[in-house]
């Protein structure tokens, strides 16, 4: 049955035309009460959950970076394009989504690509009390800027010398590849620029 604007307001005399024409009136309206209620009404609980799990996703991206900035990186600081952690922590939530334990079945592999090199530097796992189902791995780009040596340069000298002077500058461009771990079905990437 196809619902129209003349048959959605119940007037009586287009339902006896129906009825006519060799419609039950149970199932009439039955068919009417179900386009009534045909739009769902938002789940509130299901977007704050998501916006909770994607915010601690970000929080845990962001002290990886941290710790990894003077043991692997060598560095003092980094320095991180706004949103590019929440735009990582979106898509991580858009793959995990269609396997069977979500987020938690999630191991992340978190590199760092340095002049076509990739330098790991850590491994996140979302849930310890599930076996992964897939694995992210996610690979930061650092950003080609020449002044940024330039700077290095001039700070090591002098008063300012330090090995933990280097300022990292990190591109808005990122790579997530990810891999099924009990699928025949290849992995996925995503490039952003």
């Amino acid at each position: 049955m196809v619902a129209t604007g003349s048959l959605s307001s119940k007037n009586p005399a287009s339902i006896s035309e129906l009825l006519d024409g060799g419609y039950h009136p149970g199932s009439l309206l039955s068919d009417f009460d179900y386009w009534d209620y045909v739009v769902p009404e938002p789940n509130l609980n299901e977007v704050v959950f998501e916006e909770t799990t994607c915010q601690n996703l970000v929080k845990m991206l962001e002290n990886c970076l941290s710790k990894s900035k003077q043991t692997k990186l060598g560095c003092s600081k980094v320095l991180v394009p706004e949103n590019l952690t929440q735009r990582i922590a979106q898509d991580v939530l858009r793959l995990s989504s269609t396997e069977p334990c979500g987020l938690r079945g999630c191991v992340m592999h978190v590199n760092l690509e340095i002049e076509n090199v990739c330098k790991k530097l850590d491994r996140i796992v979302c849930d310890a009390s599930v076996v992964p189902t897939f694995e992210l791995t996610l690979v930061f780009k650092q950003e080609n800027c020449p002044w940024t040596s330039l700077k290095d340069f001039f700070f090591s000298r002098g008063r300012f010398s330090s090995g933990l002077r280097r300022t990292l500058i990190l591109s808005s461009g990122f790579r997530l590849v990810k891999k099924k771990l009990y699928s025949l079905i290849g992995t996925t990437v995503i490039e952003e620029c």
